[in-house]
């Protein structure tokens, strides 16, 4: 029954030759069970360029968006890693600031397959599976998060660390931080060899219509895509040429996560700086180390919740709810971290992890079904402009986040003695006004959704 259900399926389609985007299409008509294969490429793609600079980023990411919409997501990623391979390793050679400045630029200019990625998670799998393809993408970059600084720590300096390895006049004597970005460098330059068999998902039509479809038997024996297989899918090549920005649909989810996303990297810098304040500040007084055991491990409870809890709850509730809901639960949740600063010993410390585990997936569910709503928002031909757009946006709110939390800490740490919400009260009664505002943008009218 399943076979004939498949079939009937594709037989309901109009097919293109030599079409790489139906190929991808057809193979998701006939894939069964969770796309582990897909789900790995994404992740690993993510995670071998996990850092930028957010200026080039910003500058770079419409452009490069533009080019996966007409070229294919598939050189954009091959390029993007590639741009990994070669500045990284030249930021791990520079000699001086300006060298390294100037090479963190350039790898966030040239690379832009973070919006083309989004656009490929959503391309390369079936519709109930987007949520799961788009949590992969945002666990990865939270994995290189994690792992990056991680493997910096460890590989840096190698002549004092590992002194009967490395001499101070090797190499890696010379050039202190070149190991951890040799090391980063050479497993993006597997990663981009490994793309080249990475199959296209962008829809040609300009080649011949056919009638017939390949066998299930050979669709389903196919490792990923065969090349040699002619596979055919409906037509999905969009007609739209509507400008972007009179797509409300998309400008607004945008516009939304641009509210959060200001909130979230504020969030993230004024947590940082209060741990470590002392407690007649309101803080935690706790040392660089406490601060970063905590970040461990709700990153990796993020994970978990990511790729485990979030596509389940997405298929039940919806991305808009979804997200609604989140950002409802985090403003009691942000309000606790107050009352959690009294507390001290093992209290404090389950404490402060469990809350951080909470807001930090709060925080991504809220993300996710964002991305799930824009990707959704437009046709596949604006997808990738689409996503670009959202990557400079959201890297020019990385940018403004960190400096008005840390201002807005400092501000607050000074009117301890305030009759209304003293010290760090204030920061946090601001940041749910934030989260406020963005919960009554997740509502119609603003908020809507394409209508498909």
């Amino acid at each position: 029954m399943a076979g004939e259900d498949v079939e009937e399926r594709l037989l309901k389609k109009n097919y293109c030759e030599n079409c790489p985007g139906c190929k991808v299409d057809q193979y998701k008509a006939v894939q069964q069970g969770y796309p582990i294969k897909e789900l790995f490429v994404i992740w690993i793609v993510v995670l071998a360029t996990g850092s930028s600079y957010m200026l080039g980023r910003a500058l770079g990411s419409v452009f490069w968006g533009k080019v996966a919409d007409r070229y294919g997501r598939k050189p954009v990623i091959i390029i993007g890693t590639s741009t990994v391979v070669i500045f990284n390793t030249l930021f791990g050679l520079s000699i001086n600031y300006w060298m390294a400045i100037i090479t963190r630029f350039l790898l966030g200019s040239f690379n832009g397959l973070l919006g083309p990625i989004k656009a490929y998670a959503c391309e390369v799998f079936r519709e109930e599976h987007h949520a799961l393809g788009l949590s992969t993408v945002t666990a990865a970059w939270g994995t290189g998060l994690i792992i990056g600084p991680a493997l910096g720590g460890f590989l840096a300096q190698p002549a004092d660390n590992f002194p009967e390895i490395f001499t101070s006049q090797s190499l890696f004597g010379r050039f202190p931080y070149f190991l951890p970005c040799l090391v980063i460098s050479l497993f993006a330059l597997v990663v981009d060899i490994s793309c080249l068999w990475l199959p296209e998902t962008l829809h040609n039509h300009e080649l011949h219509r056919i009638s017939s479809v390949d066998s299930i038997e050979n669709l389903e024996s196919a490792p990923f895509v065969s090349d040699a297989t002619e596979y055919a899918c409906e037509e999905t090549e969009s007609n739209s040429k509507g400008s972007l920005f009179t797509n409300w649909p998309l400008m607004s989810s945008i516009i939304v996560y641009c509210v959060f996303s200001l909130h979230d990297m504020a969030y993230s810098e004024i947590f940082s700086l209060w741990a470590v304040s002392p407690r007649r500040l309101g803080g935690l007084s706790y040392s660089t180390e406490d601060v970063g055991e905590v970040l461990v491990i709700s990153g990796l409870g993020l994970l978990i919740s990511q790729i485990f809890l979030y596509p389940q709850l997405e298929k039940k509730l919806g991305c808009i709810f979804i997200t609604r809901i989140s950002a409802v639960v985090s403003i009691p949740l942000l309000t606790s971290y107050t009352y959690i600063a009294m507390l001290s010993g093992i209290l404090l410390t389950i404490s402060i992890n469990i809350a951080c585990v909470l807001k930090n997936s709060l925080c991504e569910f809220i993300v996710i079904g964002l991305f799930i709503m824009q990707n959704r928002a437009v046709d596949q031909h604006q997808r990738g402009a689409a996503n670009g757009l959202v990557m400079s946006l959201m890297s020019l709110s990385k940018a403004v986040g960190p400096a008005v939390g840390g201002a807005l800490l400092s501000w607050a740490q000074g009117r301890l003695d305030a009759a209304f919400l003293p010290g760090a009260q204030m920061v946090f009664f601001i940041l749910n006004v934030v989260e406020a505002i963005g919960v009554a943008m997740t509502f119609k009218p603003f908020l809507v959704e394409r209508k498909l």
